[in-house]
């Protein structure tokens, strides 16, 4: 018995002792002050205390949500959690404001914007770009201690978001030239064209703060509409610095802004049933909730980016040496904080085992540390908050028979949690069908195709697979078999959302509506179509409607 409790205290003292190197090696991921590099350091805190309505940037004298980064700063053997900035709470009246900004700009069309050729939008939009691009590092600069996105990261998000507009503002104008085009069938003649909604408001995430709202604002305005946007909540601080450039490269009222608590500040525009168009990125439950305020419904129109579990299925063929680098690069970019990372894979039994080796040790090689850091995988979450929820995870999937394949993985510390690999898991777990957002890798053997054919069947989401195999017969048939369940489908490569010319939607619970180059606009604009018999009076009645647009694209040309 003394043997017995003295190698059982023994144990409890090695694992106390490895818990704390565990939480001392992490611990030392954070910086002191001055091993922050000179480039990324904050020399004042980042205090937004200015609104812009009606086209006027005017001080606000109400109360501020504070701001603090996800980056902590070590200070001994303590971590200081760091404050960098704050940004107005802006209450229902001041929202309801914007909201009335918005409708006089727009006018029922009949406003200075969308009364605009789309040549002169085009040139607001373009003038903007080069404001934005003259903020890049300020921007940057914030994001990095915001979210704690890799730099490179957000340089490759900032490139994108450029190129996105670029590529939009080509459709627009190629639209527009072919509006003026008159077609003519069964002896009638008619022009078709797009014409603005009204007013959006535009809800974007926190994992992409610059790329998934301005892909969704700068089209909007593109297509002619107005728009108030409210910055998700992590990710706001940056739109202090381009307050100036939306007042100055459009009209008032076309572009309003809004910060604070959702609830209140977004929950009485839907109310109001002024809002013609709900652009938002989140989950599928907020989404509803919006929708589901709004008092005309057949009127609102809806383009939704929501939740997505991307399965991977690894067939018994697949080549090991392509499978691991695109599943962990899949799942653990950015975190994991993705809608279109791998959030679960179903690997067959035969090559389970050797997947798993080859998986662990990839992981173990991955790279956590600060988001300035070179070549770095694993950053801090960029909501702390979510860390006892994947926890929770975690201790669900172990009470019920689940493993961790990695030495340190299910450890975390403040806002860093590390690469956690699940195996042995069954679908009583809620890892299993919950979306983690996070660095957990859950790993299912299968026998039989038919397990992850269910799976995909049965799941609420719909966004995308991958496909993992060597044999194209047997990937024909699994296609064959899966296509009808997800909008994509990627063949011997992970989830993604690009090339942005691809659609980008989702089945199911996942999405409404097409984010692509290709389609975006058509979901901001509806066809208006002007119609008459071909005679002599239709004929000069038509060419007088072309010809203010038509010097407009010449003067372009």
């Amino acid at each position: 018995m003394k043997k017995q409790a003295y190698n059982y205290f023994k144990l409890q003292a090695e694992r106390n002792n490895e818990s704390k190197q565990h939480s001392g090696e992490l611990t030392r991921l954070f910086p002191s002050e001055s091993e922050i590099p000179e480039k990324f350091r904050l020399n004042s805190n980042l205090d937004w205390q200015r609104i812009l309505i009606n086209g006027q940037i005017t001080p606000w004298k109400g109360a501020l949500t504070e701001v603090f980064s996800p980056i902590y700063i070590r200070k001994g053997d303590s971590l200081d959690r760091k404050r960098i900035g704050s940004y107005p709470e802006m209450t229902p009246l001041v929202a309801s404001k914007a909201l009335d900004s918005a409708s006089r700009a727009f006018s029922s069309g009949k406003g200075k914007w969308p009364l605009f050729a789309v040549s002169k939008r085009i040139e607001s939009i373009e003038m903007f770009l080069e404001r934005l691009e003259n903020q890049k590092e300020n921007i940057l600069r914030t994001l990095i201690w915001e979210i704690a996105k890799p730099y490179h990261e957000l340089e490759d998000e900032f490139e994108r978001t450029k190129q996105y507009i670029e590529q939009v503002i080509k459709v627009a104008y190629q639209k527009e030239k072919d509006s003026l085009l008159p077609r003519r069938e069964k002896g009638i003649m008619g022009f078709i064209h797009d014409e603005p909604y009204g007013i959006v408001l535009s809800l974007g995430p926190y994992n992409y703060p610059l790329f998934e709202t301005f892909s969704l604002v700068l089209p909007a305005l593109l297509a002619g509409n107005v728009v108030i946007i409210k910055p998700p909540k992590f990710g706001v601080l940056f739109f202090d610095f381009l307050l100036e450039a939306f007042q100055d490269c459009f009209p008032p009222g076309v572009v309003n802004i809004i910060s604070g608590d959702g609830k209140k500040i977004i929950e009485p525009l839907m109310k109001s049933g002024e809002v013609d168009i709900l652009a938002f990125i989140g989950s599928a439950e907020t989404a509803n909730r919006l929708i589901n305020l709004h008092p005309r419904k057949n009127r609102l129109h809806s383009l939704l980016g929501l939740g997505a579990k991307n399965a991977a299925i690894v067939l018994p063929d697949a080549d090991l040496d392509v499978v691991v680098p695109e599943s962990v690069l899949g799942a653990l970019a950015f975190n994991g904080q993705r809608c279109a990372a791998l959030k679960i894979f179903f690997v067959h039994q035969k090559i389970e085992e050797a997947f798993r080796e080859r998986l662990l040790e990839t992981v173990s090689k991955t790279s956590l540390g600060m988001p300035w850091m070179e070549k770095v995988r694993i950053t801090p979450m960029a909501d702390p908050e979510r860390i006892p929820y994947l926890h929770e995870l975690v201790t669900d999937a172990l009470n019920k028979g689940a493993k961790i394949g990695n030495k340190s993985g299910g450890k975390s510390l403040e806002s860093i949690f590390v690469p956690t690999v699940l195996y042995q898991l069954n679908s009583k777990m809620r890892i299993y069908w919950e979306e983690q957002f996070a660095p957990i890798i859950p790993v299912v053997s299968y026998h039989d195709l038919k397990e992850p054919v269910a799976y995909l069947s049965n799941s609420p989401f719909g966004q995308q697979l991958s496909i993992f195999g060597t044999k194209t017969q047997t990937l024909i048939e699994l296609i064959n078999l899966v296509k009808n369940q997800v909008s994509r489908i990627n063949i011997n490569t992970k989830c993604q959302r690009g090339p942005d010319l691809f659609p980008f939607t989702g089945k199911k619970d996942s999405a409404h509506g097409d984010f692509s180059i290709s389609n975006i606009l058509n979901y901001f604009s509806s066809k208006a179509v002007i119609a008459a018999r071909e005679t002599e009076l239709s004929e000069a009645l038509f060419q007088s409607l072309q010809e203010p647009k038509n010097l407009d694209i010449k003067q372009r040309s």
